[in-house]
């Protein structure tokens, strides 16, 4: 990263120096603003705190839109951002207003520093900046603008009675100051978003889709309009016929969509150190591993590694599973005592300064694939060739994935696991490729690949005990997944330094590692 892109932001001293700058949040800001319609205002909260149990909360993790946008890691705030320069307290020419909780010592005592208003100001930078409670009276003048941009709000937020500027207060003023109808429904705007999209290409399957969004979308009456149609000139004027509202949600998400799935250079730096952490994982998890370790201690071996090199969480909760409990996707247990000689399947990801890998890798304990093991392996690793020459710029985002399925239906077949193409599902359920960056599945608009896309490739092939097969492919899972950045020309496999081929793999499993002499007394 160069030193442009570096930001020391911290509430206290010695933390990382790595972060992205100031300057790249306002860029994001002001890329947001130019989209916004004509004399309209955006808002966006931060995430709620999440309870975990009685008095003990989730470690707080910041709306990933929210620190896109602001790079504020804290709870309790509020971003604004208008199309047209406005005043508020006195202040003119605000084109972006940032509420943030105030500092508290008593707070920060038990719970941590707080960058507080002031530190907002110093270090993110922001045009105006002011404590949570002056949203509650901020003065806005949310009737004169034409439209109100939000994403879905909150529904299930706890009222903090100690704090009067809480999420939940938060919230219900906007609600109230910017007279937001009782019945707003945000489901009424993706489904509305689905209709200008799919309304006429996909019409079959948008129109079952969309009677399995509950009564309120299906009782709309530009919905049933457009459900109603029977003829494509009749679909062409339900879609025309689109109802306008001041409330929208449609925008800022396809605006986010669009901005978050193209990774900046700044991002790039942050996703490469992220996933080189967790290719690190897998090589130091592969020389190690023995039969008679447990899932769990394989997976605390992964996030220890991430911890090492600075990672402060996984991207989301680790996949371990030896044997049939590999063949359940999303399989995040991790219980069995001894992994014994069945394949094992890590789904494993380090989250580096809110940037996440996906990264997945399945070995034999014993170091060598039996035959079986190695036939299914070796299917889903061509198969996942296959994606990775699907990934080109201007290919579908769906690409990769018929790539893959192809190859995997031809080749179950070859194996006579299955005897038609379709029966392929079974065993390939899940689709190839999502977008990666912010979130695990990242947002993105799921268009034609383009330069800067940064997306996994995993093909897999999961066979649980009684599937309908020979028992000799009973409880082999694997799935091989790699993450992909798309280039001007092609693409680079960011996660390459991970063993992905038998060979490759079984030389890995034959090395020593550092984690070979780590011992811990028993607990008897």
């Amino acid at each position: 990263m160069s030193a442009s892109a570096q930001a020391p932001r911290a509430a206290g001293p010695d933390r990382p120096a790595d972060f992205l700058a100031p300057a790249f949040h306002k860029q994001r800001r002001e890329l947001v603003r130019q989209a916004l319609s004509p004399g309209s205002v955006a808002v966006l909260f931060a995430a709620p705190v999440r309870n975990r149990a009685n008095d003990v909360d989730f470690t707080y993790h910041q709306h990933p839109d929210f620190y896109y946008l602001t790079g504020y890691e804290e709870p309790g705030a509020v971003l604004v951002l208008f199309k047209e320069p406005q005043s508020i307290n006195g202040q003119a020419g605000v084109t972006e207003a940032l509420f943030v909780q105030p500092r508290d010592p008593k707070a920060e005592q038990w719970m941590g520093r707080r960058l507080g208003k002031e530190g907002v100001q110093q270090q993110l930078q922001l045009q105006y900046v002011a404590d949570n409670k002056n949203f509650l009276k901020s003065g806005i003048k949310w009737a004169g603008f034409s439209q109100v941009h939000f994403l879905p709000l909150p529904t299930d937020v706890r009222n903090d009675a100690q704090d009067p500027a809480d999420l939940y207060d938060l919230v219900a003023a906007f609600r109230e100051q910017a007279a937001i109808p009782s019945n707003f429904d945000p489901s009424l705007a993706q489904a509305y978003k689905l209709i200008q999209q799919y309304g006429l290409a996909g019409a079959d399957r948008l129109q079952a889709y969309l009677t399995g969004m509950g009564s309120a979308v299906v009782q709309d009456p530009y919905v049933q309009a457009y459900l109603a149609a029977k003829t494509e000139a009749q679909r062409k004027k339900a879609i025309a016929d689109k109802p306008s509202s001041r409330f929208d949600t449609a925008l800022l998400d396809e605006t986010l969509d669009r901005l978050r799935e193209v990774k900046t250079t700044e991002e790039l730096a942050l996703l490469r150190r992220a996933v080189r952490i967790s290719a690190v994982g897998q090589q130091e998890v592969m020389k190690h591993l023995r039969p008679d370790m447990g899932e769990m201690e394989v997976q605390g071996l992964h996030e220890y590694i991430y911890k090492k090199y600075g990672a402060e969480f996984e991207g989301y909760p680790s996949i371990v599973g030896a044997g049939n409990n590999g063949c359940i996707l999303h399989y995040t247990q991790n219980d069995k005592p001894q992994v014994k000689n069945d394949l094992l399947l890590m789904d494993c990801g380090a989250e580096y300064h809110g940037y996440t890998a996906d990264v997945t890798r399945t070995i034999p304990p014993s170091g060598k694939f039996s035959p079986a093991q190695r036939q299914i392996y070796e299917l889903v690793l061509a198969a996942q060739e296959a994606g990775f020459a699907a990934c080109k710029p201007g290919a579908e985002f769906q690409a990769p994935n018929a790539a893959a399925q192809q190859v995997v239906a031809q080749g179950l077949i070859k194996l006579g696991i299955i005897t038609k193409s379709d029966e392929a599902r079974r065993y390939f359920p899940h689709g190839t490729s999502h977008y990666l960056g912010l979130d695990v599945h990242d947002r993105g608009s799921n268009g034609a690949l383009t330069a800067g896309n940064v997306i996994t490739v995993e093909p897999g092939i999961y066979i649980p005990e009684g599937s309908p097969c020979d028992k000799k492919w009973w409880n082999i899972g694997v799935r091989i997944e790699d993450d992909i950045l798309i280039t001007t020309n092609g693409y680079e496999n960011l996660s390459r330094e991970a063993p992905r081929t038998v060979a490759e793999v079984e030389a890995m499993m034959a090395k020593t590692s550092v984690l070979d002499n780590f011992k811990l007394p028993d607990l008897r």
